[in-house]
């Protein structure tokens, strides 16, 4: 017999562990299949994800999908991104209405800031992936990414200095 409400509780969060344990969404570097890859334009750890991230989500989603459907090796890569500017502005935000202080950096001093960043960052990054998850979101989780990793961060220096030398 159905229940009388369908409660997404029971059987979404099962469903998606399933398929990540499966791996369903790992993609093979050897596959000799058509590679087809996104990279997903990283969320900024700054809290949760908007209409606009989950209309997003949705469409790299199909065009993951559909490319498996199609045979190819698909990848898609999921990440987060630290916005530096952007991220201290709402942890200096949060602390000053949670803490009633009315300068943090000047208060907390660089190393506490900077541990305070990194812990609302983790928090943050933990929320976006549970909320990317709860999307249904078809990604290879082995390969997430976090634009201050240090290897990350030297391929996109390489890029921009390849561009400048390309005159672009």
């Amino acid at each position: 017999m159905l229940d009388k409400a369908y409660d997404p509780s029971a059987t979404e969060d099962r469903i998606y562990k399933m398929w990540e344990e499966s791996g369903a969404f790992t993609a093979d570097a050897n596959s000799p299949k058509e590679p087809f890859s996104i990279s997903m334009p990283p969320p900024n750890a700054t809290g949760q994800l908007h209409l606009g991230h989950a209309v997003m989500l949705a469409l790299e989603d199909i065009f993951t999908r559909f490319a498996r459907m199609q045979g190819k090796e698909a990848l898609w890569v999921p990440g987060t991104d630290h916005a530096a500017i952007a991220t201290e502005s709402v942890v200096i935000k949060k602390i000053q209405k949670e803490e009633k202080m009315k300068d943090p950096r000047a208060q907390l001093g660089r190393e506490e800031m900077l541990k305070r960043i990194a812990a609302f960052v983790e928090d943050s990054r933990d929320t976006i992936r549970g909320q990317v998850r709860k999307m249904g979101s078809s990604c290879d989780w082995s390969r997430e990414r976090y634009t201050m990793e240090p290897t990350l961060n030297r391929c996109v220096n390489e890029v921009f200095v390849s561009m400048y030398r390309d005159g672009l």
